[in-house]
């Protein structure tokens, strides 16, 4: 049985988070921990981050910071010991990193139906699948 859990979330996606939270709380119904994290991804190239005002990924991680933690008041109820991560890089180096830091026992994370593209660039959930050192508990919606 898990005791420390990954949930990772797209804030602008309920459909990334509103099953596997249901799975993630039925788990820890006897205790444990919920990490919740979302991510903020970089520019990707420095040249990109040149047409961003000075400051500004500073101001988007704490607005970013400020969304998860309403997010949490809202939708994670006070029985659940719950610890929200704001993340900000590569999606699913970010995922991967956070799981072996927190030392968490499982990640639960949506996965959304395969399209052409993904068998070609490989969506993020596949990626955590393949080479997180934890269980990954995949929740299609």
């Amino acid at each position: 049985m898990a005791k420390k859990i990954l949930l990772p979330i797209d804030l602008n996606s309920p459909a990334s988070w509103i099953k596997p939270l249901a799975e993630a709380q039925d788990m820890l119904i006897k205790g444990g921990e919920l990490h919740v994290v979302s991510v903020l991804p970089d520019f990707g190239m420095s040249m990109v981050g040149t047409f961003f005002k000075a400051g500004f990924e500073q101001t988007a991680l704490h607005q970013f910071g400020e969304a998860l933690r309403n997010w949490v008041k809202q939708n994670v109820p006070g029985a659940v010991e719950v610890h929200p991560h704001i993340l900000h890089g590569n999606i699913y180096d970010e995922i991967l990193r956070a799981a072996d830091k927190l030392d968490v026992d499982l990640i639960i994370l949506a996965a959304h139906r395969p399209e052409a593209k993904d068998y070609l660039l490989g969506p993020n959930a596949a990626r955590v699948v393949r080479h997180a050192k934890q269980s990954v508990y995949v929740v299609r919606g």
